[in-house]
């Protein structure tokens, strides 16, 4: 890539417009279900997966059935989004722990 469409893919990269929101994993396999935040919903599923191909992700259980059943049978689902550029880093943080713990409940969901 040249210096300039570098500059410009860097600049474009930097001007988007970051959503935090919850997330649900599903194992079709398993019918396990997890719920998770993340502060920029649009690059999580890329996360998680690769800490999961490394077998290197923070939650057993989840691990446990990606190991078993394998990646064909995990799908990610983005169910609320926020618009966070006016709020507070805390605010934002409630809100996300909030939103995990109701979508936990509300489908019986382990926090991912």
């Amino acid at each position: 890539m040249e210096r300039p469409d570098r500059k410009a893919a860097v600049a474009t990269y930097r001007q988007r417009k970051v959503e935090a929101g919850i997330y649900v994993i599903r194992c079709s396999a398993s019918d396990g279900v997890w719920t998770g935040a993340a502060p920029d919903v649009t690059t999580i599923r890329n996360r998680v997966w690769f800490t999961l191909r490394q077998g290197a992700n923070p939650h057993r259980t989840l691990q446990e059935a990606w190991r078993q059943h394998g990646e064909d049978a995990f799908s990610l689902e983005i169910v609320e989004s926020f618009d966070c550029d006016d709020e507070t880093p805390a605010s934002r943080n409630r809100k996300l722990r909030d939103g995990v713990s109701a979508w936990a409940e509300r489908l019986g969901a382990a926090k991912a």
